[in-house]
């Protein structure tokens, strides 16, 4: 039925969600959300709340969760490097046509320092992947 509730919620956190059962099923026909876990995507944990036991449905939704996920951080990790080469390309470009000698006195350093650890970072990491080939 459109409009229908989940039977779950996952209140996101920075290192997983705390779970929840979602109920519209009672007589006041009130939203009530009844937390049953926390979950650490990191380590996969999941810890159930006060004396509860999760049932098999609870579990295999979370972990069906906790996968969902970590393939939404995974995507969201590799569209932030693809940003940061936009950025580069928008900041080689600001620095060829806007940037005053004062905006490039204060950010060269840091810049340089920046894309050398990141290139050597690379170099190595390539030089890595070419020996295992």
């Amino acid at each position: 039925m459109a409009g229908e509730l989940p039977e779950y919620y996952f209140r996101v956190r920075e290192n997983g969600a705390a779970v929840f059962r979602v109920d519209t099923e009672n007589r006041q026909r009130r939203i009530e959300m009844d937390q049953i876990a926390m979950v650490n995507i990191r380590n996969g944990e999941i810890k159930p709340q006060g004396d509860r036991t999760l049932s098999d449905e609870d579990r295999t939704t979370i972990d069906a969760w906790m996968q969902e996920r970590l393939q939404v951080l995974a995507r969201r990790d590799i569209d932030d490097i693809y940003r940061a080469v936009d950025y580069l390309n928008l900041t080689t470009q600001w620095v060829q046509s806007k940037a005053t000698d004062e905006q490039l006195e204060a950010v060269t350093d840091s810049l340089l320092l920046a894309m050398h650890d990141l290139r050597s970072t690379l170099v190595r990491k390539k030089a890595d992947r070419l020996l295992k080939g």
